[in-house]
This record gives C-alpha cells, structure tokens and sequence, in this order.
C-alpha cells in the first residue's frame, strides 16, 4: 500500500522479445537482445517515453521460443498475462506467420487487451501482402527487396554463367529461391541455374554433401537466404570442397559466416543489410562505436540499425499517441519517421512495411579500402559496394488490410 501523499511508480511499458534463445539458433536470439536492449537503454537514459501522466521507461522482458512454433504461441500468452501489449520477434517467417494469426484472432475477441506486434527479421514477403495485418509492422525489408538489391550486382557480373539456388525448406526460404529464379530469368536469362534445392532449417549438421552437389553442378556463384548456423555450416563446408565461386546472401556478414569462410570470401562473398558498419559517415562511425563501447567482445559484434529505429519508432509513435492504447499506437506508428546516425526510414501505413535504404557489401581484408571495420574479430569486413535509398528499394503490396473502427 502507498501512504499518502506518496505518489504511485509509473509502471514501465513492457516489450515482450520472443525469440530463440536455446537451440541451434540461440546465437541469432542472444545477438537481437543485445540490439533491442541498446536501443531501450537509449530511449530510458533520455528519460524515458513522455506521456502525460508522466514519462515511462520501456522494459525488454525476453520469452524463449525454443525455435518452435507452439512454443513460441505459449510464450505470447505469457506475455500477455504478464501485461505485455507489445510483442517482438522476427527471427522465423514460419513463427511470425503464426504469431499474426494468434493476435489477430486475440485482438477481435478481446479488445481489452490487444496487441500489436513488431518484426524486426522475418522477410516472407506475403507477410505485408497478403497476410498483411493492421497488428503488424514489419521494420527489415522483405525478402523481394532483399533479393532486387542483390540482383544489382550479380547481373553485372558478366563472367558469371551458372548459379546454385539453396535455402531453407520453409517459407521464407522457399521466398528467396522463388524470387531469385523469377529475377534471374527477367535479369540476367543467359545464366543458367544448376542446383534449386531446399533443406531442412536448423537440422542439419553436416553440409558436405550439399557442398559436393555444388562443386559437381559447375556453379560458379550460390545464392541463399540462409541465417545463423545453417548459413556458417554451408559456406564452411563450401570452402573445405574447395568452391571458389561467388556467394550472394542475406546474412553472410556476420554470426561466425566471414571467419568460417575466410581468404576464399575476398570479393567473392556479398550480403544485403539495411546498414553495414563500414558505410563511411561519421555518423555511421560513432554509432558503430558506441554499439562496441557497450558490447566489446568480439562475439557480439552484430549491430542491426534497424532494430534501432524499431525502437525509436515505438517510443515517437507512444508520445504521439499520448497513451498506450493500442490501437492509438498502431495508429500513430502508420505515421513513423525517423532518424538515427544519419539513416532515415518510415513506416507505409498501406501495408505497415518499413521504407528505407539497402546497402549491398563486399567481403574485404580489415584495412583494405573501405574496411574500416572487421566483423567479430575476424580479420574480414564488408565493403560497401552499392547503396540504394528507399524510393529505389520499395516495392508495391498488394495487401488488403482490415482496419478497427
């Protein structure tokens, strides 16, 4: 009981991240914690979110999802009777996909405690388009604009004739393939693909035998969605086959990929990213900075901007609404813009897709031009070879979207 006189704690505003924190993906759960709580730590040390009840500090609470669906179902319902109304996850397309379903079904049965959910990772296209929903903002780019960016570069690479399509067997791997056989045929229709194959995600412990089908195919470059280990495990048992081609990937700059693929990724590993450490501003410079100066060891090294501006997002959008009602939230957070360390992005109220740059990086020697920075402690950065600014990155939706009255 508070005596009187004493004013009430202004209770803190409650993001639950579900995420996978054991299992075979842990390192890619621990490596999102790590951003979204720089991020909070940044909005509360400013004081926090204003309202007018007076100002609230955010508070990350992290849910084990184990990488499994139900489990990750469960700890939405944890969640939620532990007062979270906002939710955050990304790292499976298969898991948001579940999760939209669950709080749209929650938010129209239950209007009192609503939800709104934000995706930091997960780029199965359809997720804005057509399984868009008005409880879902999606802040990384789909995996579409992912694989347009990646495409700017491959189809000047002239000498390359034959490609390999692999990925994970779910549905945002089989996006990526998908997309990647459509672009290759309008692009660049003299290259011949020579592998399309799909494998199961996180179950796979030895890529050698894909490693062999790649170097029998004559490929001369791999292009995958592949994230965490079953990224580091193929491109390592890529290079112990001996394959010299190039690799054209989404998430090859980081989380073990550069140090596993070593000297043979010099200018033959690219990878897409909203933001990559070595864009050379000032700006960008002391962001990364700062990020290391809180997360010093090597293996932490994995910054994501766009959990940043996630962030930075839900905190204007909070002090816009002037409440936390959710469905003012969301309302605002269609109207988001914002800016941090010199990269700007918005929100799309049509679809709740975020717009912002691409940068499309080079693996390089730390030192070399352009690499100022080196990933992990490994020795190898990422040169930025390609910037694209958000009118050339954006892509139309065909979402439908079901709004509240």
């Amino acid at each position: 009981m508070v005596a009187p006189g004493f004013a009430q704690p202004v209770p803190p505003i409650r993001l639950a991240l579900i995420e996978s924190m054991s299992g075979p993906f842990a390192n890619t759960g621990e490596a999102v914690f790590r951003n979204l709580l720089w991020a909070v730590e940044r909005v509360n040390a400013r004081g926090g979110v204003k309202l007018p009840g007076g100002a609230r500090i955010l508070q990350l609470d992290r849910y084990d999802s184990k990488g499994q669906n139900e489990e990750a179902l469960s700890a939405l319902r944890a969640a939620m009777d532990d007062g979270a109304r906002i939710v955050l996850q990304g790292n499976s397309s298969a898991t948001a996909a579940a999760l939209i379903d669950a709080i749209d079904k929650n938010n129209e049965r239950d209007p009192s405690r609503r939800v709104l959910f934000l995706n930091y990772s997960a780029v199965d296209p359809v997720l804005t388009n057509e399984r868009c929903s008005f409880w879902h903002f999606r802040f990384d780019a789909h995996a579409d604009m992912r694989v347009t960016a990646l495409m700017q570069v491959l189809q000047e690479d002239k000498s390359l004739q034959r490609v390999y399509l692999i990925g994970q067997d779910y549905s945002f791997g089989q996006s990526v393939l998908r997309e990647s056989r459509r672009q290759l045929a309008g692009l660049r229709p003299d290259v011949q693909i020579v592998g399309d194959e799909l494998h199961p995600m996180g179950r796979v412990k030895d890529f050698a035998p894909y490693a062999s089908k790649i170097m029998a195919s004559g490929a001369q470059g791999v292009i995958t969605g592949n994230w965490g280990n079953d990224l580091t495990l193929l491109v390592k048992a890529a290079r112990e086959a001996g394959f010299n081609g190039s690799f054209y990937t989404f998430y090859g700059n980081a989380l073990g990929a550069p140090a596993a693929i070593g000297d043979a990724g010099i200018g033959r590993v690219a990878a897409v990213a909203d933001w990559l450490p070595n864009v050379q501003t000032p700006q960008s410079e002391a962001f990364y900075r700062d990020f290391r100066t809180r997360f010093p060891k090597p293996s932490d090294d994995y910054v994501h901007m766009r959990m940043q501006l996630l962030v930075e997002a839900l905190a204007q959008a909070i002090e816009r609404a002037g409440s936390v009602d959710t469905v003012a939230v969301a309302r605002a957070l269609e109207k988001a813009d914002v800016t941090l360390a010199g990269q700007r992005g918005h929100m799309r109220a049509a679809d709740h897709q975020f717009q912002q740059p691409l940068v499309v990086g080079v693996m390089d020697r730390q030192g070399a031009p352009g690499v100022k920075f080196d990933v992990e402690g490994s020795g190898y950065g990422f040169r930025v070879i390609r910037s694209i600014p958000a009118s050339r990155a954006e892509m139309p939706t065909s979402c439908r979207m079901n709004r509240p009255d």
